[in-house]
């Protein structure tokens, strides 16, 4: 699957919405992607999942993990084409973490594996609760990246799309500026 199909795929299941959006890291944005309507479908999951698998065969992994509740769907679809292991973590008191009895050996090889990057910022906070414990976090993965390439997480990334979508500080988004009201759709908005 190529970028342009991704992509395709994201606006046929209406989950590439255009407006002005408040994302999950605060940050301002005219386009949103709401994954799970691109996911709702298992073969599609599947499709998506394989893809990611097949441009990291050269790794071996132990373990796949994604961060609650966005990756949880991709994580474990990728974790069944690589034939591995899944595992999450969630925020806890604000704080990300394993839990449900989750653990991880010392030096486990793990694949991080999100829906949509934009800051990188759950991708890193995942890393850094299973470095914590002993892992190895070897490289991350997403659908979308929304960065454009330039979220760094500490690991070689990859993404099956990758989308050049600004984000904005509120103060300095101009849809605020232009009186446009801001929507925060997602799995933790109250919207």
């Amino acid at each position: 699957m190529n970028s342009d199909q991704i992509l395709e795929q994201f606006r046929k299941s209406d989950a590439l919405l255009d407006g002005h959006f408040i994302l999950s890291s605060g940050l301002h944005s005219p386009q949103y992607l709401q994954c799970a309507l691109a996911l709702q479908y298992p073969q599609d999951a599947a499709r998506f999942a394989r893809a990611i698998a097949e441009r990291l065969a050269a790794e071996q992994f132990d373990t796949v993990a994604s961060p609650a509740i966005g990756g949880l769907v991709i994580g474990y679809e990728t974790a069944r084409a690589l034939n591995v292991r899944f595992i999450w973590t969630e925020r806890q008191n604000g704080e990300m973490t394993l839990r449900r009895g989750f653990t991880v050996r010392e030096g486990e090889r793990i694949l991080v594996v999100e829906d949509v990057i934009t800051t990188g910022g759950s991708t890193r906070e995942c890393m850094a609760a299973l470095e914590a414990r002993g892992a190895k976090v070897i490289a991350a993965a997403s659908i979308i990246d929304r960065s454009n390439g330039t979220a760094d997480v500490g690991v070689p990334r990859i993404a099956l799309a990758t989308m050049d979508v600004p984000a904005y500080a509120p103060e300095e988004c101009p849809m605020c500026h232009q009186g446009i009201e801001a929507v925060k759709p997602g799995s933790r908005s109250k919207t």
